[in-house]
Parts: C-alpha cells; sequence; structure tokens
C-alpha cells in the first residue's frame, strides 16, 4: 500500500514538470479520440492479466501465485504511470485546457483534474484485481471497499501539495500586491513551503482521520488496555481510533501526530478481535515505540531533506543533460520544441532523483525504524514473545509470504528472527539504537553541507559562475560540429544576456535569427534586447519595434504583447504601448504584478504626454 504514496507523487512531478505550449503533436479532437482508446486499452490489458491469474486458482495451481498477483499489480499501476504520461506528454492534454479561464486563474484546478484522472487509472487496477484478491486471500470485503480502501489511503499524501499549491493560487488571484511580491522571490518560497509544511505536519493528523471516516473506539476492555499501556510509557494523544482501511479486516495499528492534541492511535477491529491481550499490548508497544524515539520527527527532516537535495541538484544534472550533443541531435531529426524535450528530460531526472531518493534512503531508514519500533518492546515487557506470535498471525491470516519483503519494511520472517536474536542476546536492542542513530547523525552531516552547497551554488556568485562557463563551453562546442544550428545561437545568446555580455548577445540572436527568420523566441528577444539594453551603444528602438511586430504575428503571448509594448514606449508611442500592455496583462497567469506595473509605466507616459499637449 504504502507504494501508492510513491506512485502519487511521480504522477504529481510528472504533470508539474510539463510546460503547456500551443506546439502539440495532434489537433484536439485527435488527442481526444486516442486519450479514449488508450483508456480501453488499458482496459482490455488490466483485465486480461488478472483473469489468467483467476484461471490459475481456479486450476488450484496456487505455487507463486501470491507473488504473482502483487506483480500483476505492480505492473498494471506502473503501466498506469505511464499512460498517464502519455496523456500529459504525448497528447498534450494539459496544452488544450491552460486557456480555459477557471483553469488560468487557479492552475490547482487543472492539477486536480489530472491526479483524478490517475485515481481512475488505479481503480481500474484494483476493481480488476478484487475477484483474485478475494479468491486469494478472502478478506470478506465488497469490491467497492477494496476500491475505496486503496484510494482513501493513499490520497492524504497529495493532500499537503493541494493546499499548499491552491491557496497560492487564491493569494495571486486576489487584488493584494505584498503577498505576491513575497511569494513570487525565492526566500518568499522557500518560507512559504516550510512555513506549510510544519503546519500540515502539525494539524494534518486531524484532518487525515476525518477523510479515513475514523471513529473513536468505544470505552471497554480494548480502550481501558490501550490508555493503560500509554499511560505506563508516558505517551498523550488525542484518541484512539477504529481504522476502517480495507472495511477494518486488516490486522494492523498505527500512529500519527507530532504532538499531543493532534496525536490519534488507530486499530482496526480485525486487530482487536483476532490477537490476545498481551499481543495487543505488545503492537501498542510498536506504535509507542515510533513515537518516543521520534520516528515521525525525522519523517519530517527528511522531507526538507529532499527539498535541499532538489535545490542543489536539480538544475546542474539538467544542465549537464541538456546540453549535450545526442539531446541537440534528438531536437534537430524529430523537429520537436526546445522546451518540449527540455520539459521532458527535466521530468525523467527529478522522478529518477526521487526514486532513488525515497526507494532506497528513505526506504532504509523506514525499515530500520520498524525494526527499532519492534524492539521497544523490551522498554515496556520482559519479552517480545507475544509481537512473535502476532507476526506469525498476520503472515497466517493474510495468507501472503512470510519470507515477503518491501521497499518499506523487512519480511515478517526477517522481524521475527531479529526479535529471537534480542531473546537470546538483548546486545541486538542496543546494537539496532546504535545503528539507527549513526545512520541519522550521517544523514544530518550530509543534509548541513548540502544546505551550505545549495546556497553557495543558488544564491552565490560560485554558482552563477559555474552553470554559465559550462554551458557556454558545451555550446561553443556543439557551434563547432553543427554551426548551422540555429538553437545553439539562441542558448548562447542567453547565457551572453545574463553575464551582460551585450556585444555577443546582438551577434550570436542575430547569426540565430539569420538562419531561422521565423523564430518568434529569438525576435522577441532581439527585441527586447534592442528596446531596453543597459549600454545605449546596442540599443536600437525602431529595429525593436519591427521586431516586436514580427514576433506577434509568430506568436501571440503575453511576454510578447509586453515586448511590443515595450518597444512602443521607447519609440514614443505611448498610447499604441498602452494597447498592447493591456493585452499582455488580459492574457497573464501567475505574473499580472508585473504586467500591472508594466502598464502603470506606459499609462504615466501617455497621461504625462497629453497633459504637454494641452498645455
Amino acid at each position: 500500500m504504502f507504494g501508492n504514496f510513491i506512485y502519487f507523487i511521480l504522477v504529481l512531478l510528472i504533470y508539474l514538470t510539463y510546460q503547456p505550449s500551443d506546439d502539440t503533436f495532434f489537433t484536439a479532437f485527435d488527442s481526444c479520440m486516442l486519450f479514449i482508446f488508450l483508456i480501453f486499452l488499458f482496459s482490455f490489458l488490466t483485465r486480461f492479466q488478472f483473469q489468467r491469474i483467476e484461471r490459475r486458482i481456479a486450476k488450484g495451481q496456487y505455487l507463486r501465485i501470491d507473488h504473482q498477483f502483487n506483480t500483476a499489480v505492480l505492473h498494471q499501476s506502473i503501466m498506469a504511470i505511464l499512460v498517464f504520461a502519455i496523456d500529459i506528454y504525448g497528447l498534450n492534454l494539459p496544452s488544450f485546457i491552460a486557456s480555459l479561464a477557471p483553469f488560468r486563474t487557479i492552475p490547482t484546478l487543472a492539477a486536480l483534474l489530472f491526479l483524478l484522472l490517475f485515481v481512475f487509472y488505479l481503480a481500474i487496477v484494483w476493481s480488476f484485481a478484487y475477484d483474485p484478491y478475494q479468491m486469494l486471500y478472502r478478506p470478506g470485503i465488497s469490491r467497492r471497499t477494496y476500491v475505496i480502501s486503496n484510494i482513501s489511503f493513499s490520497i492524504p499524501v497529495l493532500l499537503p501539495w493541494l493546499f499548499l499549491s491552491g491557496i497560492s493560487d487564491i493569494i495571486h488571484a486576489l487584488p493584494f500586491e505584498s503577498p505576491k511580491r513575497f511569494l513570487n522571490t525565492t526566500g518568499g518560497e522557500v518560507t512559504y513551503f516550510l512555513f506549510f509544511l510544519f503546519g500540515v505536519a502539525i494539524i494534518g493528523p486531524a484532518l487525515v482521520q476525518k477523510f479515513w471516516r475514523c471513529k473513536p473506539l468505544e470505552d471497554g476492555y480494548h480502550r481501558s488496555r490501550i490508555e493503560g499501556l500509554c499511560q505506563r510509557a508516558g505517551l498523550t494523544y488525542a484518541n484512539i481510533l477504529y481504522w476502517p482501511i480495507f472495511g477494518g479486516k486488516m490486522i494492523t495499528a498505527g500512529v500519527m501526530g507530532l504532538i499531543r492534541k493532534f496525536r490519534y492511535i488507530l486499530v482496526t477491529p480485525s486487530l482487536l478481535h483476532l490477537l490476545e491481550p498481551e499481543e495487543l499490548d505488545a503492537v501498542i508497544a510498536h506504535e509507542i515505540g515510533h513515537i518516543k524515539k521520534k520516528h515521525l520527527l525525522f519523517y519530517l527532516v527528511f522531507f526538507v531533506g529532499y527539498m535541499f537535495l532538489s535545490y542543489v541538484t536539480f538544475d546542474i544534472m539538467i544542465f549537464a543533460v541538456i546540453y549535450t550533443k545526442p539531446v541537440f541531435w534528438f531536437i534537430n531529426k524529430t523537429g520537436w520544441s526546445q522546451t518540449t524535450v527540455v520539459s521532458g528530460i527535466s521530468s525523467i531526472v527529478i522522478i529518477c532523483v526521487f526514486l532513488i531518493y525515497f526507494r532506497f534512503i528513505f526506504g532504509f531508514f523506514m525499515r530500520n525504524f520498524e525494526r527499532q519500533a519492534d524492539t521497544y518492546v523490551y522498554a515496556l515487557f520482559d519479552s517480545a514473545k507475544p509481537l512473535i506470535t502476532t507476526l506469525e498471525k498476520i503472515a497466517a491470516t493474510s495468507g501472503q509470504s512470510a519470507d515477503k519483503p518491501n521497499w518499506h519494511h523487512f519480511s515478517i520472517r526477517q522481524r521475527i528472527d531479529y526479535l529471537r536474536k534480542c531473546e537470546t542476546n538483548s546486545s541486538w536492542i542496543a546494537r539496532q539504537d546504535g545503528k539507527v542513530k549513526k545512520s541519522i547523525g550521517v544523514f544530518l552531516t550530509c543534509l548541513f553541507f548540502l544546505g551550505i552547497l545549495g546556497y553557495q551554488l543558488n544564491v552565490g556568485a560560485m554558482g552563477d559562475r559555474i552553470s554559465k562557463h559550462f554551458m557556454e563551453k558545451v555550446i561553443l562546442r556543439e557551434i563547432e560540429q553543427t554551426p548551422e544550428n540555429p538553437n545553439l545561437y539562441s542558448l548562447l545568446g542567453n547565457i551572453y544576456y545574463n553575464t551582460k555580455n551585450w556585444a555577443g548577445v546582438r551577434d550570436t540572436w542575430e547569426k540565430s535569427l539569420a538562419l531561422e527568420p521565423d523564430n518568434a523566441q529569438v525576435l522577441n528577444n532581439l527585441a527586447w534586447h534592442y528596446a531596453t539594453c543597459e549600454d545605449e551603444r546596442f540599443q536600437d528602438p525602431v529595429r525593436a519595434l519591427a521586431m516586436a511586430k514580427l514576433a506577434l504575428r509568430l506568436e501571440k503571448e503575453p511576454h510578447v504583447w509586453d515586448t511590443l509594448a515595450e518597444s512602443y514606449y521607447v519609440n514614443g508611442m505611448y498610447q499604441e504601448a498602452v494597447e498592447a500592455g493591456r493585452q499582455a496583462l488580459a492574457m497573464a497567469g501567475k505574473k499580472r504584478t508585473y504586467y500591472e506595473d508594466q502598464l502603470d509605466k506606459f499609462s504615466n507616459a501617455a497621461g504625462n504626454l497629453k497633459l504637454k499637449i494641452e498645455d
């Protein structure tokens, strides 16, 4: 089930790294038809996979059938991610709705729409998986409960982002300038993210337990026993709740919440019905161990660590991948836009980093935290034998192999074997605690130096020099190989613009334009350069206006309208600048503040000119 968390975060990354463009592979109608075809094809293949398993079970062929079932669920879930990626990058579905008013004003609504599409794909998988699941494990739950339980367990991982992004969209839609300016800065983005992250970590459990439709455990023997054990361990909490996951048929428990007011202990009805009192104590002791050993707090630190890693490495890795010969060869051969290729490569890099970080590093800590929580039982009891018998019951009743490990837990067999070592030699308890402490120490040390490196690379001058020098050398090397490639001169001009090498900017962009006269981006860039260059020797207002008009004929985007407005402005044509500025503002998305300031500048100039004429 925890794998579903990774699936949802992956599709969110796939969506967020896509840049909508008017240059789509298919028309809206063709994309819609292909979209429907993919749904039917995916449904057919999924149904076929699970029907094969059903036939094996019906024939009594149970050898490795549990492994085959879980592999089929995994493969079809991955296929759902691939189909989703095709919808985004192949069919360009977000590009067809990006201009619609609700999605343009609140982009989070579009993200939510596509996340629901992925939920639909997973619902197809879980719906067809239900019959073999029922035949294998006999859980006694309906298909509807099985599908909804999978969805409801996974969706909360997206709620923080939905709130974070949604509130940001609302702030940008409201007529208040100070919050917009603050959020448009790097410091503002980081501060907002950290504030929101800690806020969600504190009060999020209260929202999640409502989403899961948990209900308080009634007064009685079980509640009194759990309360007594928590009091003995010195653990405070808000409530003890029934956890209705998979109709309450799973033998499991959980704990969530960093602070007492929003901390909840979760137990399923099957856990209470099937376990002996001592076994229930051992399970609750395990959950108490997560709190006492500060595991939940470290998970929060781990997410902050991922942000640091992203801050440091993404730009460097993306530059290293993008500015290589195979990428330019691919762009030239396919004819795809540079924006589309860069967006796709960025997605791949980001997803790879995410998978490595969470699957292996985070997975390492999760497995060892679970083992440490197992050994915490010895802090409250003399023996962990009740926990061992509980694990054996879980293996027996679930129908799954005790030797089956996963990325976030050791296998049941491994957990039992380690507890038996602790039964015979208590030094294994201290050994696990020591392993966790050392691992956390290494992680925090790496995080500290990663933060310093991130600051130097992204804020300090060192990173700016490294990236520009790296890109310039690579592009110049490519120009030697393919001197007729206009994209290379365009990219080199971008670097020179950032370093204020104005002669280089003019020469490289003019060269790019000579090779590709209908390039709207280069026309727009040159027009802006000739209209606004800090060095007056390189200003050419007349040429700026001519190029801006040509760029607008090819691409009617807000930034192109803004360049035309600026070109009118530097030519003293203030009323025309106002009209073009209004067009830019009408098409603007989140950066409305900039376009509003531009329009004020043009309007003031037009007003002053009118007063002079009247005088």
